[in-house]
Protein backbone atom coordinates (compact mmCIF):
# COMPACT_ATOMS: atom_id res chain seq x y z
CA UNK A 1 0.00 0.00 0.00
CA UNK A 2 1.32 3.47 -0.85
CA UNK A 3 2.57 5.59 2.02
CA UNK A 4 0.18 8.42 1.06
CA UNK A 5 -2.81 6.10 1.39
CA UNK A 6 -1.52 4.84 4.73
CA UNK A 7 -1.20 8.43 5.94
CA UNK A 8 -4.75 9.11 4.84
CA UNK A 9 -6.13 6.09 6.65
CA UNK A 10 -4.23 7.03 9.79
CA UNK A 11 -5.78 10.48 9.73
CA UNK A 12 -9.26 9.11 9.17
CA UNK A 13 -8.87 6.62 11.99
CA UNK A 14 -8.13 9.48 14.33
CA UNK A 15 -11.38 11.21 13.49
CA UNK A 16 -13.44 8.77 15.55
CA UNK A 17 -14.86 5.29 15.33
CA UNK A 18 -17.80 6.46 13.22
CA UNK A 19 -15.51 7.58 10.40
CA UNK A 20 -12.71 5.00 10.66
CA UNK A 21 -13.78 3.10 7.56
CA UNK A 22 -15.04 6.07 5.59
CA UNK A 23 -13.49 6.92 2.24
CA UNK A 24 -12.79 10.66 2.27
CA UNK A 25 -14.95 12.41 -0.32
CA UNK A 26 -15.06 16.09 -1.20
CA UNK A 27 -17.27 17.93 -3.64
CA UNK A 28 -15.35 21.17 -4.15
CA UNK A 29 -17.01 24.34 -5.46
CA UNK A 30 -14.59 26.92 -6.89
CA UNK A 31 -14.16 29.42 -9.72
CA UNK A 32 -10.60 28.59 -10.75
CA UNK A 33 -11.22 27.88 -14.41
CA UNK A 34 -8.61 29.85 -16.40
CA UNK A 35 -5.42 28.16 -17.61
CA UNK A 36 -3.16 29.08 -14.71
CA UNK A 37 -5.92 28.69 -12.13
CA UNK A 38 -7.00 25.28 -13.44
CA UNK A 39 -3.39 24.14 -13.32
CA UNK A 40 -3.14 25.30 -9.72
CA UNK A 41 -6.34 23.64 -8.49
CA UNK A 42 -5.24 20.41 -10.17
CA UNK A 43 -2.38 20.27 -7.65
CA UNK A 44 -4.89 20.12 -4.80
CA UNK A 45 -7.02 17.54 -6.59
CA UNK A 46 -3.98 15.35 -7.23
CA UNK A 47 -2.75 15.53 -3.64
CA UNK A 48 -6.21 14.79 -2.24
CA UNK A 49 -6.62 11.77 -4.49
CA UNK A 50 -3.09 10.50 -3.79
CA UNK A 51 -4.01 10.52 -0.11
CA UNK A 52 -6.98 8.22 -0.68
CA UNK A 53 -9.66 10.84 -1.25
CA UNK A 54 -12.38 10.98 -3.89
CA UNK A 55 -12.64 14.45 -5.45
CA UNK A 56 -15.78 15.71 -7.17
CA UNK A 57 -14.95 18.89 -9.05
CA UNK A 58 -17.55 21.68 -9.24
CA UNK A 59 -16.01 24.62 -11.15
CA UNK A 60 -18.25 27.62 -11.84
CA UNK A 61 -16.69 30.18 -14.19
CA UNK A 62 -17.29 33.89 -14.48
CA UNK A 63 -17.81 37.07 -12.52
CA UNK A 64 -14.82 36.79 -10.21
CA UNK A 65 -16.75 34.27 -8.13
CA UNK A 66 -20.20 35.88 -8.38
CA UNK A 67 -21.63 32.99 -10.39
CA UNK A 68 -20.13 30.49 -7.97
CA UNK A 69 -21.80 32.23 -5.04
CA UNK A 70 -25.17 32.06 -6.79
CA UNK A 71 -24.67 28.33 -7.31
CA UNK A 72 -23.64 27.93 -3.66
CA UNK A 73 -26.72 29.68 -2.32
CA UNK A 74 -28.96 27.48 -4.43
CA UNK A 75 -27.23 24.37 -3.08
CA UNK A 76 -27.43 25.52 0.54
CA UNK A 77 -31.10 26.47 0.25
CA UNK A 78 -31.85 23.02 -1.17
CA UNK A 79 -30.17 21.39 1.84
CA UNK A 80 -27.34 19.92 -0.26
CA UNK A 81 -24.27 22.04 0.43
CA UNK A 82 -20.94 21.15 -1.22
CA UNK A 83 -18.26 19.70 1.03
CA UNK A 84 -15.82 22.58 0.52
CA UNK A 85 -16.27 25.99 -1.07
CA UNK A 86 -13.82 28.66 -2.17
CA UNK A 87 -14.67 31.57 0.14
CA UNK A 88 -12.79 34.46 1.69
CA UNK A 89 -12.91 37.41 4.03
CA UNK A 90 -16.22 38.61 5.45
CA UNK A 91 -18.11 36.14 3.23
CA UNK A 92 -16.90 33.39 5.54
CA UNK A 93 -18.41 35.19 8.51
CA UNK A 94 -21.68 35.80 6.68
CA UNK A 95 -22.10 32.07 6.01
CA UNK A 96 -21.11 31.26 9.58
CA UNK A 97 -23.86 33.56 10.84
CA UNK A 98 -26.32 31.53 8.81
CA UNK A 99 -25.24 28.47 10.80
CA UNK A 100 -24.05 26.37 7.87
CA UNK A 101 -20.28 26.12 8.38
CA UNK A 102 -18.47 23.14 9.89
CA UNK A 103 -15.96 23.31 12.76
CA UNK A 104 -12.34 22.66 11.75
CA UNK A 105 -10.81 23.49 15.12
CA UNK A 106 -9.84 19.85 15.68
CA UNK A 107 -7.70 19.81 12.55
CA UNK A 108 -6.33 23.26 13.32
CA UNK A 109 -5.24 22.18 16.79
CA UNK A 110 -3.56 18.95 15.64
CA UNK A 111 -1.81 20.70 12.76
CA UNK A 112 -0.82 23.73 14.92
CA UNK A 113 -2.35 26.31 12.57
CA UNK A 114 -2.03 29.08 15.17
CA UNK A 115 1.74 28.73 14.89
CA UNK A 116 1.85 28.24 11.12
CA UNK A 117 -0.40 31.09 9.95
CA UNK A 118 0.13 34.86 10.26
CA UNK A 119 -2.25 36.29 12.85
CA UNK A 120 -4.07 38.53 10.35
CA UNK A 121 -4.73 35.61 8.02
CA UNK A 122 -5.70 33.23 10.82
CA UNK A 123 -8.28 35.81 11.91
CA UNK A 124 -10.04 35.55 8.55
CA UNK A 125 -10.17 31.75 8.91
CA UNK A 126 -11.90 31.70 12.30
CA UNK A 127 -15.59 31.84 13.12
CA UNK A 128 -16.48 32.53 16.73
CA UNK A 129 -12.87 31.88 17.66
CA UNK A 130 -12.77 28.47 15.96
CA UNK A 131 -11.33 27.55 12.59
CA UNK A 132 -13.97 27.15 9.89
CA UNK A 133 -11.80 27.64 6.79
CA UNK A 134 -8.29 26.86 5.54
CA UNK A 135 -6.16 29.37 3.60
CA UNK A 136 -4.44 28.30 0.40
CA UNK A 137 -2.42 31.41 -0.42
CA UNK A 138 -1.84 35.13 -0.20
CA UNK A 139 -2.29 37.21 -3.35
CA UNK A 140 -1.04 40.73 -3.77
CA UNK A 141 -3.68 42.69 -5.67
CA UNK A 142 -1.88 45.95 -6.50
CA UNK A 143 0.48 44.71 -9.23
CA UNK A 144 1.20 46.15 -12.64
CA UNK A 145 2.29 43.66 -15.33
CA UNK A 146 4.12 44.69 -18.46
CA UNK A 147 5.43 43.18 -21.68
CA UNK A 148 9.21 43.78 -21.69
CA UNK A 149 9.58 43.90 -25.48
CA UNK A 150 6.68 46.33 -25.89
CA UNK A 151 8.13 48.71 -23.30
CA UNK A 152 11.53 48.55 -24.98
CA UNK A 153 10.04 49.24 -28.39
CA UNK A 154 8.24 52.30 -27.03
CA UNK A 155 11.19 53.45 -24.91
CA UNK A 156 9.20 53.55 -21.68
CA UNK A 157 9.81 52.08 -18.23
CA UNK A 158 7.63 50.70 -15.46
CA UNK A 159 5.99 53.80 -13.93
CA UNK A 160 6.57 54.66 -10.28
CA UNK A 161 3.86 57.33 -10.14
CA UNK A 162 0.50 57.78 -11.80
CA UNK A 163 1.82 60.82 -13.67
CA UNK A 164 4.60 58.61 -15.08
CA UNK A 165 2.01 56.01 -16.02
CA UNK A 166 -0.05 58.60 -17.89
CA UNK A 167 3.00 59.93 -19.75
CA UNK A 168 4.05 56.42 -20.79
CA UNK A 169 0.50 55.54 -21.83
CA UNK A 170 0.21 58.59 -24.07
CA UNK A 171 3.46 57.61 -25.80
CA UNK A 172 2.31 54.00 -26.23
CA UNK A 173 -1.04 55.08 -27.60
CA UNK A 174 0.66 57.34 -30.16
CA UNK A 175 2.54 54.28 -31.41
CA UNK A 176 -0.70 52.35 -31.89
CA UNK A 177 -0.17 50.18 -28.79
CA UNK A 178 -2.98 49.66 -26.30
CA UNK A 179 -1.53 51.07 -23.06
CA UNK A 180 -3.78 49.23 -20.60
CA UNK A 181 -5.24 45.75 -21.07
CA UNK A 182 -8.50 45.68 -19.15
CA UNK A 183 -11.66 43.67 -18.96
CA UNK A 184 -14.83 45.69 -18.58
CA UNK A 185 -16.29 43.72 -15.69
CA UNK A 186 -17.29 45.31 -12.39
CA UNK A 187 -14.74 43.44 -10.26
CA UNK A 188 -11.94 44.35 -12.66
CA UNK A 189 -12.95 48.02 -12.53
CA UNK A 190 -12.87 47.74 -8.72
CA UNK A 191 -9.41 46.12 -8.81
CA UNK A 192 -8.00 49.09 -10.71
CA UNK A 193 -9.91 51.56 -8.54
CA UNK A 194 -8.58 50.33 -5.20
CA UNK A 195 -5.02 50.38 -6.55
CA UNK A 196 -5.53 54.00 -7.59
CA UNK A 197 -7.02 54.86 -4.19
CA UNK A 198 -3.96 53.40 -2.48
CA UNK A 199 -1.53 55.05 -4.88
CA UNK A 200 -3.02 58.54 -4.76
CA UNK A 201 -4.31 58.64 -1.21
CA UNK A 202 -1.77 56.44 0.56
CA UNK A 203 -2.34 53.60 3.05
CA UNK A 204 -3.99 55.71 5.76
CA UNK A 205 -6.46 57.20 3.29
CA UNK A 206 -7.17 53.77 1.80
CA UNK A 207 -8.03 52.42 5.25
CA UNK A 208 -10.30 55.35 6.05
CA UNK A 209 -12.11 55.19 2.71
CA UNK A 210 -12.36 51.50 1.83
CA UNK A 211 -12.09 49.74 5.19
CA UNK A 212 -13.61 52.17 7.71
CA UNK A 213 -15.95 53.73 5.11
CA UNK A 214 -15.35 57.18 6.56
CA UNK A 215 -17.81 59.58 4.85
CA UNK A 216 -15.33 62.45 4.84
CA UNK A 217 -12.74 60.33 3.05
CA UNK A 218 -15.24 58.99 0.54
CA UNK A 219 -16.39 62.48 -0.45
CA UNK A 220 -13.05 64.28 -0.34
CA UNK A 221 -10.73 66.19 -2.63
CA UNK A 222 -8.44 63.15 -2.62
CA UNK A 223 -11.24 60.91 -3.84
CA UNK A 224 -11.99 63.42 -6.61
CA UNK A 225 -8.36 63.01 -7.72
CA UNK A 226 -8.82 59.24 -7.68
CA UNK A 227 -11.78 59.51 -10.02
CA UNK A 228 -9.83 61.93 -12.22
CA UNK A 229 -7.19 59.23 -12.64
CA UNK A 230 -9.84 56.59 -13.34
CA UNK A 231 -11.24 58.80 -16.09
CA UNK A 232 -7.73 59.14 -17.54
CA UNK A 233 -7.25 55.36 -17.44
CA UNK A 234 -10.54 54.89 -19.28
CA UNK A 235 -8.91 56.62 -22.24
CA UNK A 236 -6.06 54.09 -22.30
CA UNK A 237 -8.10 50.89 -22.81
CA UNK A 238 -9.11 49.50 -26.20
CA UNK A 239 -12.61 49.79 -27.61
CA UNK A 240 -13.37 46.08 -27.15
CA UNK A 241 -12.76 45.93 -23.40
CA UNK A 242 -16.40 45.53 -22.35
CA UNK A 243 -17.11 42.12 -20.82
CA UNK A 244 -13.62 40.78 -21.44
CA UNK A 245 -12.43 38.13 -18.94
CA UNK A 246 -9.33 39.06 -16.95
CA UNK A 247 -7.20 36.24 -18.35
CA UNK A 248 -7.90 37.42 -21.90
CA UNK A 249 -6.64 40.86 -20.88
CA UNK A 250 -3.52 39.16 -19.51
CA UNK A 251 -3.13 37.38 -22.84
CA UNK A 252 -3.05 40.78 -24.55
CA UNK A 253 0.07 41.64 -22.53
CA UNK A 254 1.59 38.20 -23.07
CA UNK A 255 1.07 38.48 -26.83
CA UNK A 256 2.35 42.05 -27.08
CA UNK A 257 -1.03 43.53 -27.96
CA UNK A 258 -0.96 45.74 -24.87
CA UNK A 259 1.74 47.14 -22.61
CA UNK A 260 0.31 47.03 -19.09
CA UNK A 261 -2.31 45.27 -16.98
CA UNK A 262 -3.31 46.18 -13.43
CA UNK A 263 -4.28 42.89 -11.82
CA UNK A 264 -3.50 40.68 -8.83
CA UNK A 265 -0.69 38.17 -9.02
CA UNK A 266 -3.00 35.41 -10.19
CA UNK A 267 -2.15 36.97 -13.55
CA UNK A 268 1.34 35.54 -13.15
CA UNK A 269 -0.14 32.06 -13.42
CA UNK A 270 -1.12 32.94 -17.00
CA UNK A 271 2.41 34.09 -17.83
CA UNK A 272 3.78 30.89 -16.28
CA UNK A 273 1.35 28.71 -18.20
CA UNK A 274 2.49 30.49 -21.40
CA UNK A 275 6.12 29.66 -20.63
CA UNK A 276 7.14 33.27 -19.95
CA UNK A 277 9.95 34.30 -17.60
CA UNK A 278 9.72 37.28 -15.21
CA UNK A 279 12.37 39.91 -15.80
CA UNK A 280 12.91 38.65 -19.33
CA UNK A 281 9.54 38.35 -21.07
CA UNK A 282 7.48 40.39 -18.62
CA UNK A 283 7.85 42.77 -15.70
CA UNK A 284 6.10 42.72 -12.33
CA UNK A 285 6.01 45.78 -10.12
CA UNK A 286 3.63 47.17 -7.51
CA UNK A 287 1.27 49.80 -8.84
CA UNK A 288 2.40 53.38 -8.09
CA UNK A 289 2.33 54.21 -4.38
CA UNK A 290 3.05 52.43 -1.11
CA UNK A 291 1.22 49.59 0.60
CA UNK A 292 0.28 45.96 0.04
CA UNK A 293 -3.31 45.00 -0.79
CA UNK A 294 -3.88 41.35 0.04
CA UNK A 295 -6.42 38.80 -1.06
CA UNK A 296 -6.42 35.41 0.67
CA UNK A 297 -8.05 32.49 -1.11
CA UNK A 298 -9.42 29.86 1.23
CA UNK A 299 -11.81 26.96 1.45
CA UNK A 300 -14.61 26.98 3.99
CA UNK A 301 -16.18 23.68 4.97
CA UNK A 302 -19.95 23.46 5.09
CA UNK A 303 -21.97 21.23 7.39
CA UNK A 304 -22.56 17.93 5.61
CA UNK A 305 -23.93 14.53 6.54
CA UNK A 306 -22.07 11.29 6.04
CA UNK A 307 -18.85 10.02 7.52
CA UNK A 308 -17.17 9.97 4.10
CA UNK A 309 -17.82 13.67 3.47
CA UNK A 310 -16.82 14.67 7.01
CA UNK A 311 -13.59 12.70 6.60
CA UNK A 312 -13.05 14.41 3.25
CA UNK A 313 -13.33 17.84 4.86
CA UNK A 314 -10.76 17.06 7.51
CA UNK A 315 -8.31 15.50 5.07
CA UNK A 316 -8.72 18.39 2.65
CA UNK A 317 -8.17 20.99 5.39
CA UNK A 318 -5.04 19.19 6.59
CA UNK A 319 -3.56 19.03 3.10
CA UNK A 320 -4.39 22.65 2.23
CA UNK A 321 -2.24 24.06 5.02
CA UNK A 322 0.43 21.39 4.53
CA UNK A 323 3.85 22.56 3.37
CA UNK A 324 3.84 20.46 0.19
CA UNK A 325 0.54 21.84 -1.09
CA UNK A 326 1.37 25.40 -0.06
CA UNK A 327 4.49 25.18 -2.21
CA UNK A 328 3.15 23.34 -5.28
CA UNK A 329 -0.14 25.25 -5.44
CA UNK A 330 1.40 28.69 -5.14
CA UNK A 331 4.12 27.91 -7.66
CA UNK A 332 1.34 27.25 -10.14
CA UNK A 333 -1.07 29.98 -9.01
CA UNK A 334 1.36 32.90 -8.92
CA UNK A 335 0.64 33.70 -5.28
CA UNK A 336 2.73 33.14 -2.15
CA UNK A 337 2.17 30.61 0.65
CA UNK A 338 -0.05 31.49 3.59
CA UNK A 339 1.90 29.01 5.74
CA UNK A 340 4.86 30.58 7.52
CA UNK A 341 8.26 29.06 6.85
CA UNK A 342 7.40 27.51 3.49
CA UNK A 343 10.68 27.40 1.50
CA UNK A 344 10.72 29.95 -1.34
CA UNK A 345 13.81 28.68 -3.14
CA UNK A 346 11.79 27.47 -6.14
CA UNK A 347 9.74 30.66 -6.39
CA UNK A 348 10.54 33.38 -8.91
CA UNK A 349 11.48 37.00 -8.39
CA UNK A 350 7.87 38.25 -8.39
CA UNK A 351 6.87 35.86 -5.60
CA UNK A 352 9.95 36.51 -3.51
CA UNK A 353 9.41 40.25 -3.84
CA UNK A 354 5.77 39.80 -2.83
CA UNK A 355 6.77 37.82 0.26
CA UNK A 356 9.36 40.44 1.21
CA UNK A 357 6.97 43.34 0.65
CA UNK A 358 4.28 41.59 2.71
CA UNK A 359 6.66 41.26 5.65
CA UNK A 360 7.62 44.93 5.37
CA UNK A 361 3.99 46.01 5.08
CA UNK A 362 2.97 43.90 8.07
CA UNK A 363 5.62 45.55 10.22
CA UNK A 364 4.86 49.08 8.99
CA UNK A 365 1.06 48.91 9.20
CA UNK A 366 0.54 49.11 5.44
CA UNK A 367 -0.71 45.53 4.94
CA UNK A 368 -4.27 46.21 3.85
CA UNK A 369 -7.25 44.00 2.92
CA UNK A 370 -8.53 44.28 -0.63
CA UNK A 371 -12.07 45.63 -0.78
CA UNK A 372 -12.47 44.58 -4.42
CA UNK A 373 -11.70 40.95 -3.62
CA UNK A 374 -13.88 40.47 -0.60
CA UNK A 375 -11.36 40.88 2.21
CA UNK A 376 -12.32 44.26 3.72
CA UNK A 377 -16.08 44.70 3.48
CA UNK A 378 -19.30 42.76 3.48
CA UNK A 379 -21.05 42.21 0.21
CA UNK A 380 -23.61 45.00 0.40
CA UNK A 381 -21.10 47.78 1.11
CA UNK A 382 -18.53 46.45 -1.38
CA UNK A 383 -21.24 46.11 -4.01
CA UNK A 384 -22.37 49.70 -3.53
CA UNK A 385 -18.83 50.97 -4.09
CA UNK A 386 -18.21 48.78 -7.12
CA UNK A 387 -21.50 49.73 -8.76
CA UNK A 388 -20.62 53.41 -8.49
CA UNK A 389 -17.07 52.86 -9.74
CA UNK A 390 -18.30 50.98 -12.80
CA UNK A 391 -20.99 53.58 -13.46
CA UNK A 392 -18.38 56.33 -13.43
CA UNK A 393 -15.94 54.37 -15.59
CA UNK A 394 -18.55 53.86 -18.28
CA UNK A 395 -20.17 57.29 -18.34
CA UNK A 396 -19.35 60.99 -18.41
CA UNK A 397 -20.08 61.42 -14.68
CA UNK A 398 -17.82 64.09 -13.22
CA UNK A 399 -15.24 63.18 -10.60
CA UNK A 400 -16.85 65.48 -8.02
CA UNK A 401 -20.24 63.90 -8.59
CA UNK A 402 -18.69 60.43 -8.37
CA UNK A 403 -17.12 61.17 -4.98
CA UNK A 404 -20.39 62.54 -3.62
CA UNK A 405 -22.37 59.62 -5.05
CA UNK A 406 -19.85 57.19 -3.57
CA UNK A 407 -20.40 58.53 -0.06
CA UNK A 408 -24.18 58.47 -0.60
CA UNK A 409 -24.13 54.90 -1.94
CA UNK A 410 -22.14 53.63 1.04
CA UNK A 411 -24.43 55.43 3.48
CA UNK A 412 -27.50 53.90 1.87
CA UNK A 413 -25.96 50.41 1.94
CA UNK A 414 -25.52 50.31 5.73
Amino acid sequence: MKRSVLASLTLIAGLGAGTALAEPQAEVLHWWTSGGEARAVQTLMDEFQSNGGKWVDMPVAGGGGDAAMQALRARVLSGNAPTAVQLKGPSIQEWYEEGVLADLSGVGKVEKWDLLLPAAIAGHMKCGGKYCAAPVNVHRVNWIWANTAVLARAGVSIPTSWDEFNTAAVKLKALGITPLAHGGQAWQDATVFESVVLGIGGPAFYRKALVDLDPAALNSATMVKVFDQMRTLRGFVDSNFSGREWNLATAMVINGEAAFQIMGDWAKGEFTAAGKTPGKDYQCNPTPGAGFLYNVDSFAMFKVSGADREAGQKLLAKLIVGENFQKTFNLAKGSIPARLGTPLGEFDYCARRSAYDMDVAASSGTLLPSYAHGMALRGQQAGAITDLVTQHFNSDMSSAQAAKSLADAVANSR
